[in-house]
């Protein structure tokens, strides 16, 4: 029997042509704000969801960036889906899930990430973004 396939959702974070990283503690790891989806929630709910729980943010979703399959840590299938996203309130307070956020040029952003699968996000957000 296959594992079933874990489904997240999360975003890339824009303001002022700079993104969010998040350190999160537990992994010891610099990410993309994400989480799993909960029973019967959709990826962009879970998204905008995941997105407040961790760093504080309410967020309204843009444009749907490529999604990533990958295996997790347990050996699992993993989706996760993204979403370019403004900020329309909230602020960012560390808390047990991300001790540390990060506004970061989309080069800086991938120097600090430790992941690929981020990586190409950022690369394919960095296209999307207009720095003024």
């Amino acid at each position: 029997m296959f594992p079933r396939e874990v489904h997240a959702a999360g975003g890339v974070i824009v303001r002022d042509g700079r993104v969010a990283v998040v350190h999160r503690p537990y992994r010891k790891d610099w990410s993309l704000p994400k989480g799993k989806l909960e029973a019967g929630e959709s990826f962009s709910v879970a998204a905008i969801r995941e997105i407040q729980e961790e760093t504080g943010f309410d967020v309204v979703l843009g444009d749907e960036l490529t999604e990533v399959r990958y295996e997790d840590h347990k050996g699992r299938p993993k989706l996760v889906r993204y979403w370019l996203m403004s900020i329309t309130g909230g602020e960012f307070t560390a808390n047990d899930e991300v001790d540390e956020l990060r506004w970061l040029a989309p080069n800086d952003a991938i120097a600090l990430l430790t992941y690929e699968n981020d990586h190409d996000v950022i690369r394919e957000a960095a296209e999307r973004i207009i720095i003024v």
